[in-house]
């Protein structure tokens, strides 16, 4: 069987990896004598039942002919999943320019920026827009209030009927302001499992519906999740699971001196993605004073920023990059008579095979200076290939997170930011 991805370790040098505690982990996940089991549900997200995956495109494609924009309202793993895939497909930088294909995708929600939200606002002053607003709770302050403003709006400018049959509510089944909301206005609903957390919940409708309404096909990222799933589900055996190896080899390396992992991405296609990567890791593994922070990059263009800084500055990191094989496009250098650029030895190379050859270069200087790199690759950015990697790095962050036996669900630090927040805004549970 042809693989999907593949973990290259030949730049990582001779490590001893943590194989008996990772086994004593994959037993415990079984047997769902862990903690945290109780949210081990995105396990089964590839496995969509065909009556959902219908009731997505539906609703995507009824968006689509109805709206010229659509506005996809959350934060943190309610967002940055989808907008990982569908800026990952597609014509970045592009693709959101007035006049392309309709409808434009527009994001609120992410952020408290006063300016951000106003030009939104006036952009879509008079239009006939969609929204999904997606929130387990419907109380997270940042897309509640973006929500609260666009609904003001759509139903200023199409009237509160029909503003009803443009906003689709993603939420939990049972309980929440959201749903509350949703059952009271009549808006669409799509529900978020509840044994699935938000950055676990990409291949759910939370990822899904977006990626729908953007055009792309979410069988094929479900289906890459599942070839995927032959690869580093619970089923496969720790000597053959990259993920699992994946997780040893950032273990060891963590608990060897590495405080940072750099992921490393080839095209900006990708930099929502390396976000998503940030968000997964981050929040899952960084409690009890420990865990690798996760940083991120883009090469070529960072070499000329800290490219410096991981040849000679302090040797915390590690690199772990994605390698993308073939690119989807091919442009070729071409030639000129006089050569004053003195480029012609490129004639007629692809910028792509160029690329290639930068990073290969880096990575043997890194290496050489005593940066250990670890390289994932894939063949092409499509819908199967990411969908395989979303799968590949939830199952990796599983085991990373218990290796340093921290829960990989849930994120208590966050708390502590909000209470301080909520005391100054004077919510009114939070006054003395």
């Amino acid at each position: 069987m042809s693989k999907i991805i593949s973990l290259d370790t030949s730049y990582a040098g001779t490590l001893e990896l943590p194989t008996q505690h990772a086994k004593q982990i994959l037993t415990q996940i079984r047997k769902r004598e862990i903690e945290g089991a109780d949210l081990l549900g995105w396990l089964h997200l590839p496995h969509q039942s065909k009556e959902t995956i219908e009731q997505i495109k539906a609703v995507a494609q009824q968006l689509r002919t109805s709206c010229s924009h659509i506005v996809c309202v959350g934060i943190g793993g309610s967002y940055i999943g989808a907008r990982a895939i569908i800026e990952a497909l597609s014509d970045a930088p592009f693709s959101n320019i007035e006049g392309g294909k309709a409808p434009i995708l527009l994001y609120a929600g992410h952020n408290l920026d006063e300016e951000y939200l106003y030009q939104l606002l006036n952009l879509l002053e008079g239009t006939t827009f969609g929204i999904v607003y997606i929130s387990k709770s419907g109380n997270t302050t940042e897309p509640a209030i973006a929500f609260r403003f666009l609904k003001q709006l759509l139903e200023k400018n199409v009237g509160k009927e029909k503003a009803s049959e443009l906003i689709v509510a993603v939420t939990d089944s049972k309980q929440g302001s959201l749903l509350k909301l949703a059952q009271k206005e009549g808006y669409t609903t799509f529900h978020i499992p509840k044994d699935v957390g938000g950055r676990f919940s990409v291949l759910s409708p939370v990822g899904l519906l977006p990626i729908a309404i953007a055009g792309y096909d979410i069988e094929d990222l479900l289906a890459g999740a599942r070839l995927m799933e032959e690869q580093v589900g619970l089923e496969v055996d720790i000597e053959k699971n990259i993920a699992i190896h994946y997780a040893c080899l950032r273990n060891v390396l963590y608990r060897g001196g590495k405080k940072v992992e750099l992921l490393v991405a080839q095209t900006p296609r990708l930099h929502s993605l390396l976000e998503w990567w940030k968000q997964l890791f981050g929040e899952s593994e960084g409690k009890n004073n420990q865990g690798l922070l996760p940083h991120s990059a883009l090469f070529t263009t960072d070499l000329h920023s800290l490219g410096q800084w991981i040849q000679e500055g302090d040797p915390l990191l590690f690199e772990t990059i994605i390698h993308i094989q073939e690119s989807v496009k091919t442009l070729s250098i071409p030639s000129e008579r006089e050569d004053i650029d003195q480029l012609n030895y490129l004639s007629d190379k692809s910028v792509s095979w160029v690329n290639q050859q930068a990073i290969e270069g880096t990575i043997m200087a890194h290496a050489h200076r005593g940066v250990p790199v670890l390289r994932i690759n894939m063949l092409q950015i499509n819908e199967r290939s990411l969908g395989a990697l979303i799968y590949f790095f939830q199952i990796a962050v599983t085991f990373s997170c218990y290796l340093l036996e921290v829960n990989p669900f849930d994120q208590p630090g966050v708390e502590e930011y909000k209470k301080n927040m909520f005391t100054l805004l004077g919510k009114p549970e939070y006054r003395e």
